[in-house]
């Protein structure tokens, strides 16, 4: 009797624990309008049915729905790569290039190029007799007037030969005269046949040579006073003495290659440059030229192109061009270098694009890769003007509407579609979009 309590206490307990593991259940269970008996029947299913057997089901349900989910995930992603892969396959197929447009040139040309001043006039000046010098009267920078004396040269000979010629022509002058009246009085003779006429004829002869003695000795005398004019060293145009190589007592020496002084006439100057050939026919006389100078910045000399050679050298195949330009300040220098810009009218007006768009192939020739609206290749022969190094003048062949292909392969041929990249970026689109 007394062990019967024990029984309803732990019925009790049993009971106990059956709620709390309903009430954690009960936590992760469908709500409760998922059933349709309302909470009662609930908590009979849960007392009727194991525990161990509901907690599986729900599991595999929320595993099954993940593993569907994951499935189409897969399959979509599959299905978008392929895609992809056939796009990028297809677009490969098409080769991708880049174009420029040609750009109008204007219609006249500035060329620089080097320059070479000389003076305008440029004489070395001599002794023309021998003697010493006795004076000079300009240095170097001196500028002169035309006939403005240079120097003096004394010569002692030569106005000794001067006197001596002097009294040569006196004496031929004395023997002419008495030859002139011999020859007069044995012709008067001969009228009363006093003489013969031979000897009247000895005498008339001897006139007459008398006669060439003093115009011989007048020719001597003329000559040593043309000689004694050059005692006095003149300027023979008006300049700049550049170079003074003696001094007062110096020995001259007349016919030697040694100059005294060197004069140059700086205003105006002749510029000299070389025309390339492929330039030789646009220049003009009166074309405009500018002279900058590297030792005078911000200062610019206009000049105009005076002359040419006529004949392009065979060695350097350029044209000779001599430009005037006016030097009244004196600021240039004869000897000088300078950069000189011309100006030259072209006539046309051609296309200018860059070497590595060109194909040289042998049966066409020069010939340029075009691109039409609908993206397809044809090729386009052109004539080559002028080369500046990076790009090339194109006279004949290509306008500025143009799609010029840069870089183009030598397997490049007409008809071919291709795709033009994007500017700045390695993508590439259809030619005709």
């Amino acid at each position: 009797m007394p062990k019967q309590p024990a029984l309803p206490l732990l019925k009790q307990r049993r009971r106990l624990r059956l709620m709390k593991q309903t009430e954690t259940e009960s936590s992760t269970a469908p709500p409760a309008s998922a059933t349709p008996h309302g909470a009662e029947l609930g908590a009979l299913t849960i007392q009727s049915v194991p525990p161990s057997r509901t907690i599986p089901l729900f599991l595999l349900g929320g595993i099954g729905m993940a593993l569907v989910i994951m499935a189409g995930i897969t399959v979509l992603s599959r299905s978008r790569a392929r895609g992809e892969l056939e796009i990028d396959t297809l677009a490969n197929l098409v080769p991708t290039v880049s174009i420029i447009h040609p750009k109008r040139t204007a219609a006249q040309v500035k060329l620089d190029l080097p320059g070479n001043i000389t003076a305008f006039e440029e004489a070395p000046i001599y002794a023309r007799v021998n003697g010493y010098l006795k004076h000079w009267f300009t240095d170097i920078g001196t500028r002169v007037a035309e006939g403005q004396e240079l120097a003096t040269i004394e010569t002692p000979e030569l106005d000794q030969e001067l006197n001596q010629a002097s009294a040569a022509l006196a004496q031929a002058n004395a023997n002419l005269e008495i030859a002139r009246i011999s020859a007069e009085r044995w012709q008067n003779l001969r009228k009363s046949d006093s003489v013969s006429q031979q000897d009247t004829d000895v005498k008339v002869a001897t006139w007459h040579a008398r006669e060439a003695d003093v115009q011989a000795q007048e020719a001597n005398v003329q000559r040593l006073k043309e000689l004694a004019n050059f005692k006095k060293l003149v300027a023979p145009f008006p300049g700049i003495i550049t170079v003074r190589t003696v001094d007062a007592g110096t020995l001259i020496t007349a016919g030697s290659s040694r100059e005294i002084f060197r004069l140059a006439r700086t205003d105006p100057l002749r510029v000299y440059i070389s025309l390339p050939q492929a330039y030789s026919q646009m220049v003009r006389t009166n074309d405009e030229a500018v002279l900058t100078f590297s030792e005078l910045p911000g200062q610019t000399f206009t000049g105009r192109v005076d002359r040419t050679a006529g004949a392009i050298d065979p060695v350097s195949r350029t044209l000779l061009t001599e430009i005037l330009v006016s030097n009244h300040d004196g600021k240039l220098f004869p000897g000088a270098h300078a950069m000189v810009r011309v100006n030259l009218a072209t006539g046309a007006n051609p296309v200018i694009v860059p070497v590595n768009t060109l194909l040289f192939r042998n049966e066409q020739g020069v010939q340029v890769g075009l691109i039409d609206s609908n993206g397809i290749v044809r090729l386009a022969n052109v004539t080559v003007g002028r080369d500046y190094g990076t790009t090339v003048e194109i006279v004949q062949g290509l306008s500025e509407t143009d799609d010029v292909i840069i870089n183009p392969s030598d397997s490049l041929e007409p008809g071919i579609k291709v795709r033009v990249a994007k500017a700045g970026t390695d993508a590439a689109k259809p030619a005709h979009e």
